[in-house]
C-alpha cells in the first residue's frame, strides 16, 4: 500500500531494497527482473550467447529454458538426464559439444541439485560459462552451499508458485561484475546506467546504447511484494520440507511409488514428483485422481518433443523418454495440510494398480 500511496509504480526503491535484502540472503550480488525467463535470457546473453551459439539443456524441463535460450539466437542442444535425479546428464551433455557450444544450463529440476558439482567440472574442462536455472531451488543446499551462494550465474523465479513469489518477478546471482552490469544495463533496455538513475526516483533523459535491450526490469509493487515474501521465507521453507517428508514417509514402503528427492534436509521442494513403476495410464490415474478432488500435474512434457525445439540428436534422449511417462507430480503448497497429504497418499495407493501393469 504504501508503493501504490507513492504513486511511483516502475522501477525505484523498493526494487533496490528488495535486492539489497536478496543480496543478504546470498551472499552476493544482485539483480532483479521482470520474470525468472527474463533473467536466463540476460544472463545468456551478458555471458556473450547470441546467434549462431548452442548451449546444452537438459529436454526434461519447462519450456522457459528452451524459450530463453532461443530468444538470444542460440540453439538449445537437447540432453539426456541421469537416471536418479532426472537432472542433466553431464556425460550425456559431454557427447553433444561442438565448436558452436557456448555455456551450459542445469536445472535444479524439482529443488534437487542434481549433478551440478560434475556440471562445473564439465564446464571447466571445455571452457563453457554456466548459467544455472534456478528457478525451483531457491533456499535448496548443495552439500553445505546454498544454491546462488556460488557458481559462476544462478537464475530464480517469484512467480506465483515458487518457493516465495513476487506475483511475478525473478533474479540472477553472480560473483562477476560485468556479467551483471550487461545485465543491468540490457533490462532497462540497454540503457547505459539507467538502473542508478531510477533508484534516485529520477530517469535517464540523455543516453547511450551499446547492445541489444529489453524492458524487463521488476518493478516497485512486485519488490514490496517480495521483500513481504522474503520474510515468511523460513515459514514457507519449512512447510515445504515437512511435506516433501511426510509424502516420502508414507511412500518408504512401496514398491510402486518412488519420490523423486529423498532428503528434504536440505532441499525446499516446489513441486513434488514421484516416479510410478508400471505406469501405463497416467491420464486414466490423472482422471481418477481429479475424480476425488485431487489436482494433480505433469513436470514436463521433455522439450525435445516440441515442434520448435525437435531435430537431429533428440532421438537420443533414451533416459528422458523412458522416465517421462511414469512421472506424476503431487500437490505440495505452504497451506496444504498433513490431512490433505495424508488423503492424497490413500487415495493415490488405493487406485493405482487399475492403472499399471499387472505385474505391480
Amino acid at each position: 500500500m504504501a508503493v501504490l500511496d507513492a504513486e511511483y509504480l516502475g522501477m525505484g526503491t523498493e526494487v533496490q531494497k528488495f535486492e539489497a535484502a536478496l543480496e543478504a540472503f546470498f551472499g552476493r550480488p544482485v539483480i532483479c527482473t521482470v520474470n525468472g525467463t527474463a533473467g536466463l535470457q540476460l544472463a545468456l546473453q551478458a555471458c556473450g550467447v547470441g546467434y549462431g551459439d548452442e548451449v546444452l539443456v537438459p529436454s526434461l524441463t519447462y519450456l522457459a529454458s528452451y524459450q530463453a535460450i532461443s530468444a538470444t539466437g542460440a540453439r538449445p542442444v537437447s540432453c539426456d538426464v541421469d537416471s536418479h535425479t532426472l537432472c542433466l546428464d553431464p556425460v550425456d551433455a559431454e557427447k553433444r559439444i561442438t565448436p558452436k557450444t557456448k555455456a551450459i544450463m542445469p536445472v535444479y529440476y524439482a529443488s534437487a541439485p542434481g549433478l551440478i558439482t560434475q556440471c562445473y567440472e564439465l564446464a571447466a574442462r571445455h571452457n563453457l560459462r554456466i548459467v544455472e536455472d534456478a528457478a525451483h531451488a531457491l533456499g535448496s543446499y548443495v552439500g553445505d552451499k546454498m544454491v546462488g551462494t556460488f557458481g559462476d550465474v544462478s537464475c530464480f523465479s517469484f512467480d506465483g508458485i515458487k518457493n516465495i513469489t513476487a506475483g511475478e518477478g525473478g533474479c540472477v546471482v553472480s560473483d562477476n561484475p560485468e556479467t551483471l552490469q550487461l545485465i543491468r544495463d540490457a533490462r532497462m533496455l540497454g540503457i547505459h546506467k539507467d538502473t542508478e538513475a531510477r533508484y534516485r526516483g529520477e530517469r535517464s533523459w540523455e543516453f547511450d546504447v551499446s547492445n541489444q535491450g529489453w524492458r524487463y526490469h521488476m518493478s516497485n509493487i512486485m519488490a514490496a511484494i517480495g521483500l513481504a515474501q522474503l520474510d515468511r521465507f523460513d515459514e514457507f521453507s519449512s512447510r515445504r520440507k515437512s511435506l516433501g517428508a511426510r509424502y516420502n514417509a508414507h511412500f518408504a514402503k512401496s514398491n510402486v511409488v518412488q519420490p523423486l528427492v529423498a532428503d528434504f534436509s536440505g532441499v525446499v521442494p516446489h513441486i513434488y514428483v514421484v516416479r510410478i513403476v508400471g505406469l501405463l495410464d497416467r491420464d486414466g490415474l490423472r482422471a481418477r485422481m481429479l475424480e476425488n478432488g485431487i489436482e494433480t500435474g505433469v513436470h514436463y512434457l521433455p522439450n525435445h518433443n516440441l515442434s520448435f525445439y525437435s531435430g537431429e540428436g533428440t532421438e537420443e534422449l533414451a533416459v528422458t523418454d523412458r522416465e517421462f511417462p511414469l512421472m506424476l507430480t503431487l500437490p505440495l503448497h505452504p497451506d496444504l495440510t498433513d490431512v490433505d497429504v495424508d488423503k492424497v497418499v490413500s487415495v493415490l495407493l488405493a487406485n493405482i494398480d487399475a492403472f499399471c501393469s499387472a505385474q505391480n
